[in-house]
């Protein structure tokens, strides 16, 4: 009788055991969920101002905004060429005022009317996400890009095919399947998108691990190891120590000769 009772006392306490292991692990995952996420969804864009924007445009000290080129219309960030009598070499970028390394970055964006005069033929509806971005008082004054992993948004032109959410790497490289990409552009596997239609990009990026992309909540490309390109100048100026690893930077989107419009610019931050 006394191993009987034994039995079921050690069956019972094997059994609550198991039962407590479970709901540690159940809490354990939801904690993890909550970890995930250190924040809400937060607007970089007012859209009223380039408040908290900062702007370095090729040829042009930092925070002169050249012609106009970055304005904000209609509740929009809007990239226009408008004043341009031609283009001459102006390549644009503006920068968020923060540095960010954890977290998702997701913006609604199309492409309108007709690429400013003497544009380059592979910017036509051209723009980009640049990401871990160097600061942008670091860049030179004559340099076209700044030193970053590019988000590429492309539009098609009607006719052929043309994918967007791409990544091209000014002054990096990136991984892919355990192999060094030191090729500059590399195409996604997304749609393309023609006309003068919305299309929304969310990039998830991990410091210096993981980087990926989608476009209209479809995942088109990912990648890893987001490093200095050791042998560009621009590169070698940030350079430390022979550390090529990039875990954060700044965000800044282009303008790069075809009118743009942006109207939701959101991060996500997420836990290290």
């Amino acid at each position: 009788m006394s191993i009987c009772i034994n039995l079921v006392i050690e069956k019972n306490f094997v059994v609550r055991l198991v039962l407590a292991v479970l709901v540690f692990l159940c809490v354990s995952c939801q904690s993890g969920e909550k970890k995930e996420q250190t924040s809400e969804w937060k607007s970089l864009f007012n859209g009223k101002d380039l408040k908290d924007w900062k702007i370095k445009i090729t040829g042009h000290e930092l925070n002169d905004n050249y012609k106009n080129t970055f304005r904000v219309e209609d509740g929009k960030l809007k990239i226009s060429y408008d004043q341009y009598e031609k283009f001459n070499g102006e390549f644009g970028h503006i920068f968020y005022k923060d540095k960010f390394s954890h977290y998702k970055i997701r913006v609604e964006y199309r492409f309108v009317g007709e690429q400013a005069a003497d544009g380059p033929g592979w910017a036509y509806r051209n723009n980009g996400i640049m990401l871990h971005c160097q600061k942008p008082e670091s860049m030179s004054f004559d340099q076209e890009f700044p030193v970053s992993v590019e988000v590429q948004l492309l539009g098609g032109n009607g006719v052929d095919e043309r994918s967007t959410g791409n990544v091209c790497t000014p002054g990096t490289h990136i991984m892919m399947d355990g192999e060094l990409i030191t090729e500059h552009c590399i195409n996604s596997n997304s749609k393309t998108f023609h006309g003068d239609q919305w299309v929304t990009a969310e990039v998830e990026v991990q410091g210096d691990a993981i980087i990926k992309n989608s476009i209209n909540g479809e995942l088109v490309f990912q990648c890893s190891d987001p490093q200095y390109d050791p042998e560009d100048a621009d590169a070698q100026k940030l350079i430390k120590d022979g550390n090529l690893k990039l875990k954060e930077g700044f965000i800044a989107l282009q303008a790069e000769t075809h009118p743009t419009e942006f109207r939701k610019i959101e991060i996500l931050e997420l836990q290290n």
